[in-house]
């Protein structure tokens, strides 16, 4: 098969919840990171061959979010495009998509994102359409009753959410809230350290914003990056749940933001004048219990290092999306590592904690920021691993094209 490069990853700053983005619909954002990243990598649009689009919080204002976004975004008409979800790791199952279509010759270049608009999410109610005879509607908030029905409660029973797979791995695994306190202190840290060295210049997408009066604001600077955090002023939230450990300062926020870049095929870049950033190697999928779906990353990288011959020794870089500080350690602790010993290789730059968590386009913000790194330390190989609500894990290797 044809070698998949992964060409000129963009990605808009993320917004926090009801923050700056809140005006700004999924396919404006996802419109915004389209325009960019024709105009960036110079490509001609009409070679374009597909989009895909992940979006975890789909609704009707713009279905099928892969084709509605290129045409939002001025692409030829001819362009069609699709929507992947597989919750978190829908962005990344983007990425992946699109690279075997190009591996497979089924197309040549295929853009690849993902979206979400978090502070736009719903409510919505299932028994409007033929009417109530007597009693009340219930409107449900989108966003928790996703996190709510994750998996058929018949089966695994009920699941009040994320937060109590995060706890379940806690208790598994004995991670104290210290320890998840300091590893979410240490993401504000890496985060606010990435912002003051200009780790993340090349990778921004400038959004305009419009405003009730006078020009639009130019948002360009990752929201919920607090560098202040400490562990000592992380253990003064409240646990979410009695007498547990996750907190909202130990979890990844909810967030708005967009995110995309180009697959192209090896032998077309020269013609179409495109420089990889890397090289997709390979990919893996797994299941595992919905009620410690936080450990999803540890079976999907057990099956991805099986096929490719690569183990931890052999990466430059680890990537794990940082749900929660407990769902990170937990998967360390399967893997025998430990975050210490893993200082210059593991979420170098902060992740779902510091920089956030816009579910659909997560995965191809963490690929943006995980390549950008990778090719200014002209490394080898880079791992990108996610948890997926329901009980699912997610991961990929990425070749570095500067190695």
């Amino acid at each position: 098969m044809r070698r998949a490069a992964i060409v000129s990853p963009l990605r808009t700053a993320v917004g926090a919840f009801g923050g700056t983005l809140r005006p700004m619909p999924a396919e404006d954002l996802a419109a915004t990171v389209l325009r960019a990243l024709v105009k960036r990598s110079g490509i001609d649009p009409a070679v374009i061959e597909d989009v895909a689009f992940a979006q975890s919080y789909a609704n009707s204002e713009a279905p099928c979010i892969g084709r509605w976004a290129a045409l939002h975004a001025g692409l030829p008409v001819e362009v069609p495009g699709f929507q992947t979800d597989r919750r978190c790791g829908g962005g990344l199952q983007a990425v992946i998509t699109a690279a075997m279509t190009v591996q497979t010759g089924a197309a040549d270049v295929v853009v690849a994102g993902g979206v979400e608009s978090m502070s736009n999410i719903e409510h919505y109610t299932t028994t409007a359409r033929w009417g109530s005879r007597t009693g009340n509607q219930t409107l449900y908030d989108r966003l928790d009753r996703g996190r709510e029905r994750s998996q058929p409660e018949w089966r695994f029973g009920a699941i009040s959410g994320m937060i109590e797979t995060a706890e379940n791995l806690a208790r598994d695994y004995g991670i104290s809230r210290e320890a998840a306190d300091a590893f979410a202190a240490r993401s504000h840290r890496r985060a606010a350290t990435a912002w003051e060295r200009g780790a993340f210049d090349d990778e921004i997408v400038p959004v305009e914003v419009p405003q009730r009066r006078g020009d639009p604001l130019v948002f360009a600077r990752d929201e919920g990056v607090r560098p202040d955090s400490t562990a000592e002023s992380l253990a003064r939230l409240r646990t979410l749940m009695p007498d547990g450990t996750v907190t909202a300062g130990n979890s990844s926020q909810q967030n708005d933001a967009a995110a995309a870049c180009l697959v192209v095929a090896e032998d077309r870049l020269a013609e179409l004048g495109l420089e990889p950033i890397a090289w997709f190697r390979g990919w893996a999928a797994a299941g595992c219990e919905p009620s410690r779906m936080g450990i999803g990353p540890v079976p999907a990288v057990r099956k991805l290092f099986a096929r490719t011959g690569v183990g931890f020794d052999d990466l430059d870089l680890i990537e794990v999306n940082e749900a929660f500080a407990v769902q990170v350690l937990a998967v360390l602790a399967e893997w025998g590592l430990k975050s210490e010993d893993l200082e210059d290789r593991l979420n170098v730059n902060g992740s779902g904690i510091s920089l956030g968590h816009p579910i659909g386009a997560t995965g191809v913000r963490i690929l943006t920021t995980m390549l950008h790194e990778l090719r200014r330390r002209r490394g080898s190989y880079a791992l990108e691993t996610m948890c997926v609500g329901g009980g699912q894990g997610i991961a990929a290797l990425f070749e570095g094209a500067a190695a």
